[in-house]
């Protein structure tokens, strides 16, 4: 008589953790980001120009949401787990058992492996994009469109319009890296709440050293010799008379290795130390300055005119000159009303032929707009307006020169100048040189003197030397190297910046 066994009764399925409200919200917000993410990865790739916005939601932000839907979905877990603890124990279901014998099992633990490494590699494709994104031009420039565009304008005219932001602004390592993201969330945080100032400030006091920098591509112990240099201008008469100067810039060398030290870039020797103190953000006004040779001698220059205490002197932020203490508008210039109407003669932009071109171009230039779209509509009724009125016969004769010339002026101030902003070439000086700000005559001035009765000289053949000038077509006079003022004007103890100040001439 055989045994009757009865069948074994169905167990029944304990219901999964994620099945309660705020775990499906999660997962509703894990598919729509997902969703999001591959729809935008797909327009990216398909895209014929770089749209910073579809990276920064591709890489950035979608990223972000998926994880805070995951993160809510196993909050939801965890919450209706502590739920069941306290009202219904029996429906906690058992930790998985992982049991590669049975079948099932290693199925699924097969498949969960495979799903975490495809989702492993997919978050680190992601991440590695994400920081590249971060690293653009692109998102330096242009995901914050308004704070960033007078900086981001001026860079693509600039001559380092191939080099990144970052490879300036922070350089190699991960150390800088990790700074300027800290420095990043800060102004992410003034821009959202629109907690930044106008203009942005500069110099960024807290740049890497250019020593990591610049001189990754400019290689300080192979400087040397001297260049050739053209500056052609024009005037502000009815012939718009071009004047040119030639004239050899005494670079000079960072290393006697390469030849003789002396010149522009003794500076940068890399046995010299300059250090100075500036009474101003901008460093424009240095009253104190110390030279330390390559002996160790130490010499210390003040300013005659320097009211200073050398206790207030001892408080002031010593810095050691570099690179970008000369150099400071390498990427972000904006190049004075004057200058630019010069290079749109030069490059034929600009119709010399046109009376009084430069100084109504000059004027329209440097007029108070409140915005953009102001000064784009006042400079074609200010330059349409005079040509007709006072030049009416070229004005039928010549429209389209005249027309193109109003087109290259408004192209100037949408490059240069900023309203809303505030930011134009007075906000920014640049030192290079010293035509339109104090530049080298800041320390160059005949006026730093040292207990010893040493002077920093401000003779101009130190840094360069005068080929030939011309005026008209005709040669002006140089003698011994000097320049020539082209007016009978005595300028001994005054500075070129005195009178141009890059919106025409002191009259």
């Amino acid at each position: 008589m055989s045994a009757i066994v009865n069948p074994p009764e169905k167990l029944k399925k304990t219901p999964s953790l994620f099945r309660n409200l705020t775990s499906l919200i999660g997962i509703a917000i894990v598919i729509a980001a997902l969703v999001s993410i591959v729809f935008l990865f797909l327009t990216e790739l398909s895209a014929t120009h770089e749209n910073p916005y579809i990276g920064i939601f591709t890489y950035i932000i979608f990223p972000g949401i998926l994880i805070f839907g995951l993160a809510v979905t196993f909050l939801g877990a965890v919450l209706e787990r502590r739920k069941r603890r306290r009202l219904k124990p029996e429906e906690i279901g058992a930790y998985p058992l992982i049991d590669l014998n049975d079948p099932r099992r290693r199925r699924r633990l097969l498949v969960f492996s495979g799903v975490t490494f495809v989702f492993l590699l997919v978050s680190a494709f992601g991440s590695y994009r994400a920081f590249e994104y971060t690293e653009s031009v692109s998102f330096c420039g242009q995901t914050c469109h308004t704070v960033m565009k007078p900086e981001y304008t001026a860079y693509l005219a600039s001559p380092h319009a191939r080099v990144r932001c970052v490879d300036c602004h922070v350089g190699p390592g991960a150390g800088w890296y990790v700074r300027s993201k800290l420095s990043g969330a800060y102004q992410l945080y003034s821009v959202t709440f629109n907690k930044y100032p106008r203009p942005v400030p500069t110099p960024v006091h807290n740049l890497r050293p250019a020593q990591d920098t610049c001189e990754q591509c400019h290689w300080p112990q192979k400087f040397f010799g001297a260049q050739l240099k053209i500056f052609n201008r024009f005037g502000y008469d009815e012939h718009n008379t071009p004047k040119q100067i030639r004239m050899l810039i005494n670079v000079g060398g960072g290393s006697p290795e390469s030849g003789q030290v002396s010149g522009i870039h003794w500076h940068m020797n890399i046995a010299n130390e300059i250090t100075y103190v500036a009474t101003d953000d901008h460093r424009q006004v240095i009253p104190w300055v110390r030279m330390k040779d390559r002996q160790g001698n130490i010499t210390e220059f003040a300013a005659k005119n320097n009211s200073l205490t050398p206790e207030q002197l001892a408080q002031g932020q010593a810095r050691r000159m570099d690179c970008v203490d000369c150099h400071n508008r390498p990427s972000h210039q904006y190049v004075p009303p004057d200058a630019a109407v010069n290079a749109g003669f030069v490059t034929g932009r600009l119709d010399v032929s046109i009376p009084f071109l430069k100084h109504q171009a000059v004027d329209a230039l440097t007029k108070t707009y409140a915005t953009t779209d102001e000064a784009m509509r006042e400079i074609d009724a200010s330059l349409d307006g005079y040509y007709r009125k006072n030049y009416p016969d070229l004005y039928g004769s010549k429209p389209e020169a005249i027309r193109s010339a109003i087109t290259e002026v408004q192209r100037i101030f949408k490059t240069y100048i900023f309203p809303e902003m505030r930011v134009d070439w007075q906000t920014h000086p640049d030192n290079i040189g010293h035509m339109y700000f104090q530049g080298c005559f800041r320390c160059h001035d005949g006026q730093h003197v040292s207990k010893e009765g040493k002077v920093i000289r401000n003779d101009c053949n130190i840094c360069h030397t005068v080929l030939d000038q011309s005026e008209g077509g005709k040669s002006v006079a140089v003698k011994d190297g000097a320049f020539s003022h082209p007016l009978d004007l005595d300028v001994s103890g005054s500075n070129c910046a005195d009178c141009h100040t890059g919106k025409g001439i002191k009259q």
